[in-house]
C-alpha cells in the first residue's frame, strides 16, 4: 500500500476552550498534487453492494443501511483508492483515518500483515457510516479487523461530543486503542504513540483479542515492568528521530511551551496537560506550523543543515487538513463542524462547514483533474504556491489574510448558530446547507482578491530586469 504521512492533534472536551471534542489531522501523500474532493454523501437503506479495492483487492459487503456523512476523497477512487479520509456522520460521530504508523519486525514476525486485508482506502467507508457513537467505531473497526486482517499499521481518530479515542492496529491483527482523558491532549505522527495499557480499565482502553498472550508467548515485551504498547509493537529507529518524534515535539511545545524536551526523544508523552484552553486557531496553527520561530524551519533564518533537518508537520504534499469539531455548547443538530483546508496549510485558512446539511458547494465536490481556479482544491493549491514562491515578500499579506479570515469565519458561525436555534428538522438543514455555500462563495472572493493582487505584483519582482541607469 501507498504510505502516506501525517500528523494528528486529539482534544479532550474539557481540555477544549468552548467544551468541544476535536479531532484534527494533515492528510499527507507522497507526491506534491493529489487531486481531492469533499462531499456529502446521502444516507442508504436497503442497498446490496460489495466494496472491492482497486489497490489491493480487498473485498467485503457493505451494510444496507448507512448514515449520511462527509467525506474527502480522493477523485477517481476507482484508480487511486477510495480514501474518505475523514468525515463526520449524522449522528454526529467523527473518525479520521489514518495516519501511518508502523510495527516492528519482531512483532510482524509473529503476526504479519494481511496483503488484502483492510486498508486505508475502504477504511472510512466501511466504517464511518455505521457507528453511533466514538467507542462504537473502535469496537466496529476492531471486528473488521479480526475478520479480515489489515495490510498496513493504521492509527484511527474518533470522536462524538463526549469521548475522543485513538485506536493503533500495527501488525495483521493486533491493535490497542486509549481513551483521550477529557482534560487532556494528545499528538501523533507516523510513529506508534500509545503508550501504557491498563488491562483492568476496559472503559478507557480496548484492545485486540488474546494480544496479552500473543506478547507473553513470543517473549516481545522489552520492559521488566509495565505493557507499553510503543515499546511492545513500535519502531525507535533513526528516520523516526528526524521524521516523526520532532512533529509531537513542536506540537507539545506549542501547547506547554514551559517544558523543555528532546525534539528526538523516543520517550515523548502521547498523553499531555496543559493549564490553558486550547481552540480550534491553536490545533490549526500545529497542523500548518513548520517548526515557526525555531532553527530547524525551512522558512526561517537558520543555517542550511538545521533547516533541513527534520520533516516540518505542514507540507507541500498535504493535500487537505481537517479540524472535526463536535460542540456542546449548542444544541446537537448544530453542533458538528467540519474545518477543512484544502491548501498546503501555512498558507489556507480552515474553512468551517456544519454537518447537517444535504450536500458541498460544487467547487468542492467536484474537483477537476487540471488545474482549474473554479474548484476551492485548484485554488489554495495556487495560493500556497504564490506565497511561498516569493514568500518574503508576500508573507505577511498572506498573514493578514488568514487573521482576517479567522475573524470572518468565527462571526459568521457566531450568526448562523443564532439563526440556526429557531430552526429545526429539514428547514434547518436546509439552513446550514446555503449557511455553507455562503461561506465558499465568501472566502472564494476572498482569496481570489488575494491571489490576483500576488499575481499582479509578482511581475514587477522578476529578476529578468534591468535598468540602464542602476545597473551600469
Amino acid at each position: 500500500m501507498t504510505e502516506k504521512a501525517c500528523t494528528t492533534v486529539l482534544v479532550g472536551k474539557k481540555a477544549s476552550i468552548d467544551g468541544a471534542t476535536l479531532v484534527a489531522r494533515n492528510d499527507d501523500t507522497p507526491d506534491p498534487l493529489s487531486a481531492h474532493r469533499f462531499y456529502m454523501a446521502p444516507a442508504v437503506t436497503g442497498r446490496h453492494e460489495t466494496l472491492t479495492s482497486p489497490l489491493n483487492g480487498f473485498t467485503a459487503p457493505l451494510p444496507a443501511n448507512g448514515y449520511r456523512h462527509t467525506a474527502v476523497p480522493n477523485i477517481h477512487p476507482e484508480k487511486d483508492g477510495i480514501y474518505d479520509e475523514s468525515g463526520i456522520n449524522e449522528k454526529n460521530v467523527s473518525m479520521s483515518a489514518t495516519e501511518s504508523v508502523y510495527g516492528n519486525e519482531k512483532a510482524l514476525a509473529y503476526d504479519p500483515l494481511v496483503k488484502n486485508g483492510l486498508a486505508e482506502d475502504a477504511m472510512q467507508t466501511m466504517v464511518l457510516p455505521f457507528i453511533d457513537s466514538a467507542r462504537e467505531g473502535v469496537q466496529y473497526l476492531g471486528g473488521l479487523i479480526a475478520k479480515y486482517g489489515s495490510p498496513e499499521g493504521n492509527g484511527v481518530a474518533f470522536s462524538d461530543k463526549n469521548e475522543v479515542w485513538y485506536m493503533e492496529i500495527v501488525t495483521g491483527h493486533h491493535w490497542v486503542a486509549v481513551r483521550i482523558p477529557d482534560d487532556a491532549y494528545a499528538i501523533a505522527a507516523n510513529q506508534v504513540a500509545i503508550q501504557q495499557i491498563d488491562f483492568n480499565d476496559p472503559e478507557n482502553y480496548m484492545w485486540s483479542d488474546g494480544i496479552q498472550q500473543f506478547v507473553t508467548g513470543h517473549h516481545l515485551n522489552p520492559d521488566s515492568e509495565g505493557w507499553n504498547f510503543r515499546h511492545i509493537f513500535g519502531t525507535s529507529t533513526e528516520k523516526d528521530r528526524h521524521y516523526n518524534t520532532p512533529r509531537v515535539w513542536y506540537g507539545q511545545r506549542c501547547l506547554n511551551p514551559e517544558i523543555e524536551q528532546d525534539p528526538q526523544s523516543g520517550e515523548l508523552p502521547f498523553i499531555c496537560h496543559t493549564s490553558r484552553k486550547i481552540t480550534v486557531e491553536d490545533v490549526g496553527f500545529i497542523l500548518s506550523s513548520h517548526f515557526n520561530e525555531t532553527k530547524y524551519d525551512p522558512l526561517g533564518k537558520g543555517n542550511e543543515t538545521d533547516k533541513l533537518l527534520f520533516r516540518p508537520i505542514a507540507m507541500n504534499r498535504t493535500q487537505n487538513s481537517h479540524i472535526l469539531q463536535i460542540r456542546n455548547d449548542v444544541p446537537d443538530a448544530y453542533a458538528a463542524i467540519f474545518w477543512l483546508n484544502f491548501g498546503v496549510p501555512s498558507f489556507c485558512p480552515y474553512v468551517p462547514f456544519y454537518s447537517n446539511a444535504t450536500d458541498t458547494d460544487p467547487s468542492y465536490s467536484k474537483t477537476s483533474d487540471t488545474m482549474n481556479l473554479d474548484d476551492a482544491y485548484w485554488m489554495y493549491r495556487a495560493l500556497s504556491s504564490v506565497v511561498e514562491g516569493h514568500y518574503e515578500a508576500y508573507i505577511q499579506e498572506n498573514r493578514d489574510y488568514i487573521t482576517a479570515a479567522k475573524q470572518a469565519l468565527r462571526t459568521r458561525v457566531e450568526a448562523a448558530d443564532k439563526q440556526a436555534a429557531k430552526l429545526s428538522g429539514k428547514e434547518l438543514t436546509d439552513f446550514l446547507t446555503e449557511q455553507n455555500h455562503q461561506t465558499v462563495a465568501e472566502m472564494k472572493k476572498r482569496t481570489l482578491d488575494l491571489l490576483f493582487g500576488l499575481l499582479t505584483r509578482g511581475l514587477t519582482l522578476s529578476k529578468l530586469t534591468f535598468d540602464y541607469d542602476k545597473n551600469l
